[in-house]
């Protein structure tokens, strides 16, 4: 678990130096800030899509997630937990909200390739390089996003000692169906939702991203499944 400590001591670090910058810029210029942050998020979002090997998989991953997210009201959920830290933390006149910082930051940190093997490693073999690498990362990130989002990205510090901590501790078992197949559509699919992202960031759409985050579930769950129903197929015909 050292790996995933140090990955959220930086993003704590990280999210506390950049809101103090937060303070001391105009508002102007953080608006213009949001839009190239925006900009930035569709390049990774962009860039991280391009790992799917079958289109067929995001399409079902991403439709199923909509609709169990949706039923779910998971992007609700989300905002009533954050409404209470919202209240005494939100500037007036503020257009990002607490939970869509904790909902950006967390998907930027969290979906890759780094976050899945470093964590299996990590718990695998006692290796934390991976994640030790990816908190640098993180720690020049958390900066960026904070003085732009605020004190959301602070926040999703949890989320990150959640989400990696249960890999760690589950990479045993995660570890048969995780192969670097899986990572790749998991990788494409959670992308997808770091473009909705960005263009919410840069004012282009209003889209709950939240609601779509069981595509990230669903994408290497039928990779793992379509080699079984080949078989399937193949003994009934």
């Amino acid at each position: 678990m050292l790996g995933v400590i140090v990955n959220v001591i930086t993003v704590i670090i990280g999210s506390l130096i950049g809101l103090l910058f937060k303070k001391g810029i105009p508002e102007r210029v953080s608006n213009a800030a949001m839009i190239g942050l925006g900009a930035c998020t569709l390049y990774i979002g962009i860039s991280g899509s391009l790992c799917g090997e079958n289109v067929l998989i995001l399409i079902a991953s991403v439709v199923l997630g909509a609709i169990v997210g949706t039923l779910l009201n998971i992007d609700g959920g989300i905002n009533c937990l954050a409404e209470k830290v919202e209240s005494k933390f939100r500037k007036k006149g503020s257009n990002v909200s607490v939970a869509e910082g904790i909902i950006s930051a967390t998907l930027l940190f969290c979906v890759g390739s780094m976050t899945v093997t470093g964590s299996i490693q990590a718990g695998l073999t006692g290796d934390n390089s991976i994640l030790i690498t990816k908190a640098m990362l993180d720690l020049v990130s958390s900066m960026m996003l904070a003085s732009t989002l605020g004190i959301g990205v602070l926040l999703s510090s949890v989320a990150v000692f959640v989400i990696q901590g249960g890999l760690v501790l589950l990479a045993g078992l995660l570890s048969p169906v995780m192969s670097s197949g899986a990572i790749n559509e998991m990788t494409c699919a959670g992308s997808l939702l770091i473009i909705m992202i960005g263009t919410n960031l840069m004012g282009i759409t209003k889209i709950k991203v939240a609601d779509f985050l069981p595509a990230i579930v669903f994408a290497p769950v039928i990779y793992n499944l379509i080699p079984l129903f080949q078989k399937l197929w193949n003994m009934i015909f």
